[in-house]
């Protein structure tokens, strides 16, 4: 974890800029309003006590810190159990989990009519994604909901605007997560689909999404080509 105190936090976050009144929580300062009072800047969504004594958790949009108020420190990083579970993991799948509700999904590529929905954020050219995708494509009981995010490939972006501007979405999905070539005579891409496509990976950024492939499985989330986790959750 890296510890932060009030003098050098310029810049945390893009957003969280020191103030000239911070101090450290008294006994008479509650330890909500001790930070909020040392980072006014940073928008609070939700402040809350941990399992360890003096430590607090606050999210912020799709982040989360911890804050020592005896010290005035914010703390960045993950905190892990003795079985190696990140706690911090744990608690942005939730916040994403809830994220997923409010996705404009008719804006995804769908497929499948099963009463398992999935929500994905996959790339075309990434090899975790083809294989997650290889896997799905033989599952019947999902319905699968494909926005596109092309964070380690962005020469991908020309592939993803293939498939949002075919005529047959799931075809042209199946063909260039089979590592196919946009085929030549393919019709010419609109600006309206490339805005689409630019949505897309807005969208995942809302998501916090910061790996392909990315799913919430019935609400769940799953972070790379995790078959096993995905098998379980389809059987809940």
């Amino acid at each position: 974890m890296t510890i932060i105190s009030r003098k050098l936090c310029a810049g945390f976050l893009l957003a969280l800029v020191c103030s000239p009144a911070a101090f450290a929580a008294t006994a008479a300062v509650k330890p909500e309003v001790a930070f909020k009072q040392a980072y006014p800047q940073v928008k609070v969504d939700s402040f809350e006590s941990t399992d360890i004594n003096g430590l607090y958790q606050v999210v912020t949009g799709q982040n989360v810190l911890y804050y020592l108020p005896e010290k005035d420190y914010v703390i960045l990083g993950e905190i892990f159990t003795k079985e190696g579970k990140s706690l911090t993991a744990e608690k942005k799948g939730q916040m994403a989990a809830k994220l997923v509700q409010s996705l404009p999904l008719d804006k995804a590529v769908k497929i499948g009519e099963g009463k398992n929905v999935i929500v994905e954020f996959t790339d075309p050219d990434c090899p975790y994604c083809r294989k997650a995708s290889e896997y799905l494509m033989k599952k019947t009981n999902v319905t699968r909901y494909v926005f596109f995010t092309p964070l380690a490939h962005p020469a991908a972006i020309a592939k993803i605007q293939y498939i949002l501007n075919a005529e047959n979405k799931v075809k042209a999905y199946d063909e260039m997560m089979l590592g196919q070539e946009i085929p030549a005579n393919a019709p010419a891409v609109s600006d309206k689909v490339k805005a689409l496509a630019q949505e897309h990976i807005e969208l995942a950024k809302k998501m916090g999404v910061q790996g392909t492939p990315t799913f919430f499985v019935n609400g769940q989330q799953v972070v790379g080509a995790d078959t096993n986790k995905i098998d379980q959750l389809l059987k809940k």
